[in-house]
């Protein structure tokens, strides 16, 4: 059956099945997510926020990186999950939307995965909807489940507002 198709064509679809898409691993929850590498700025580690009034509640504030305000934004909040404890630590895992940084707060990061295109998922109906609307699919890793994180419908702010 390959013998039908001319080489040039086989050799496009080989390299679009071995495709790779890089994703930094964070934790939240306990629950592990993927961001594109791509649009990762900086990952730092417990930072300084000042609150911002009359935000939204995701929105935890603001912080200053390397001379920039950078709007931090709790992921948790985001899920539809528990507020973090003031006791329990946190990352942030800084990326580029637009022309804006933006921090995301999470329990933790972890490394970078690198994961073949072709083995990524669409999302199962029984992921909660809010997770649904934010993410792009899955990876069924050994252990886990890897949900990959949308961060330009996480930062949708005007359609979150409208919902």
């Amino acid at each position: 059956m390959s013998d039908l198709v001319p080489a040039g064509k086989r050799a496009v679809a080989k390299q679009a099945s071995d495709e790779q898409r890089q994703y930094v691993s964070i934790v939240i929850d306990g629950q592990l997510f993927g961001i594109p590498v791509l649009i990762v700025h900086d990952v730092l580690g417990p930072q300084r926020i000042t609150r911002i009034p009359l935000a939204p509640p995701e929105v935890a504030g603001s912080l200053n990186l390397r001379g920039r305000i950078v709007t931090a934004i709790d992921v948790r909040l985001c899920l539809g999950l528990e507020k973090r404890s003031a006791d329990q630590p946190s990352m942030s895992v800084v990326v580029d939307h637009g022309t804006e940084f933006y921090s995301l707060i999470v329990d933790n990061v972890g490394e970078v995965l690198t994961l073949p295109a072709s083995s990524m998922e669409r999302n199962p109906a029984t992921l909660d909807p809010r997770w649904r609307e934010i993410s792009n699919g899955i990876y069924r890793l050994d252990e886990q489940l890897l949900v990959v994180l949308d961060a330009d419908r996480l930062l949708d702010f005007a359609r979150t507002e409208a919902a």
